[in-house]
């Protein structure tokens, strides 16, 4: 069976609630709409209240607290939130051999050095500069335990490739999440690690569920690997097959919503690296982007993911906000002329945005070109 681009798109947004809002507890919401791309930290809670019809920053910050819910490498090797339950897997699966090395081959010590690593960041979160530090002095005691060319290429990097680490989390040192990005490293605590194939067949379940139908291309690309073995693990799981335009296989969820490509959409604004833009192969975005809009979003220059609104499911512009003597203002730029339905029913959706935002501000406003 053939599937339209339209067709597609409605399938995304059924399972990224951006048609109907989930009505559901934040972490099952994280986990429903997948992994969430998150190095801009303000996009997590524009693209979270998009899709829940009772979201406020707070009440992520207070998941972080709690454990529930993780923010860390993970992968593609990009800062990921996803569930502290299903964090082993995407942990598992964002793990290779050679992602702490700076050198192709190197002795045993760099896998000691990480085992000491995280019993140094075990009980409270240490920063990057602490990290060296120890780092340095580990090496200091264990003489000739690394390649002399590996220490030399990781102190050229001051050390990030060990940090860069799915097996740590981000967490802010007092312990107390907020509107500031924390940038110091804790272990992960709890977690035993599957077994990589295992871990991979769930991972791509994850991906279905949240971004299918999808080609084994596209679910490769999300998660960072060859498609050789993912496609083995979509092989080796029941699912339904399709066809895009393009004739390209797509596999999916028996179960999973495909509503009729004609489903109306109400406009729906997303944060910057969104993942519902980032989950097909590079080429393959149109169920959700238009293919004249790709450099509006997608900034090669800079390698930014603009945050964006859609219309009717589709990309349709880009959104921006400014917070000037405690007044908060988001502006809409739209890629081409709004029918005046639209414009209305995204102003009022921007509006709601910029509030939840912003709640300290003494005034909000919605400016649209």
């Amino acid at each position: 069976m053939k599937l339209s681009d339209r067709a597609l798109n409605r399938a995304l947004l059924a399972r990224q609630g951006l048609i109907e809002r989930f009505d559901r507890p934040l972490v099952e919401v994280v986990e429903a709409i997948g992994a969430m791309q998150g190095q801009a930290w303000q996009a997590l809670p524009a693209s979270l209240w998009s899709r829940m019809t009772r979201f406020a920053p707070a009440d992520l910050y207070a998941a972080l607290e709690r454990r529930e819910l993780r923010w860390g490498i993970s992968i593609r090797g990009t800062l990921h939130l996803v569930s502290a339950r299903e964090h082993p897997e995407y942990a598992a699966v964002a793990r290779t051999e050679n992602w702490h090395r700076a050198i192709d081959r190197t002795t045993d010590g760099m896998r000691a050095l990480r085992v000491a690593l995280l019993d140094f960041a075990r009980d409270e979160p240490r920063t990057n500069e602490q990290i060296r530090e120890f780092v340095e002095s580990w090496v200091a005691e264990h003489a000739d335990a690394i390649d002399a060319r590996e220490l030399d290429a990781q102190r050229s990097l001051k050390w990030r490739p060990i940090y860069r680490w799915s097996a740590l989390a981000r967490a802010p040192a007092d312990g107390r999440w907020g509107a500031r990005a924390p940038a110091d490293h804790i272990a992960v605590r709890g977690d035993t690690a599957p077994e990589r194939e295992r871990a991979l067949a769930a991972v791509v379940h994850r991906h279905l569920r949240a971004f299918g139908p999808a080609a084994a291309d596209d679910t490769a690309s999300w998660i960072g690997s060859p498609t050789p073995p993912v496609r083995d693990a979509l092989e080796s799981l029941e699912l339904s097959r399709f066809e895009d335009e393009r004739g390209r296989p797509l596999y999916d969820l028996p179960d999973a919503p495909r509503p009729d490509p004609d489903t109306a959409t109400p406009p729906r604004l997303l944060g910057a690296f969104d993942s519902a833009l980032l989950a097909y192969s590079a080429g393959n975005r149109q169920r959700i982007v238009p293919g004249e809009l790709r450099d509006v979003v997608y900034q090669r220059a800079n390698l930014q993911v603009r945050p964006s609104f859609l219309v009717d499911g589709f990309v349709a512009g880009t959104w921006s906000v400014a917070v000037r003597r405690r007044e908060a203002t988001l502006t809409l730029d739209p890629a081409g002329r709004l029918a005046r339905r639209a414009r209305t029913e995204l102003i009022a959706q921007a509006q709601g945005l910029v509030e939840a935002l912003n709640p300290t501000a003494k005034a909000h406003r919605v400016e649209a070109s």
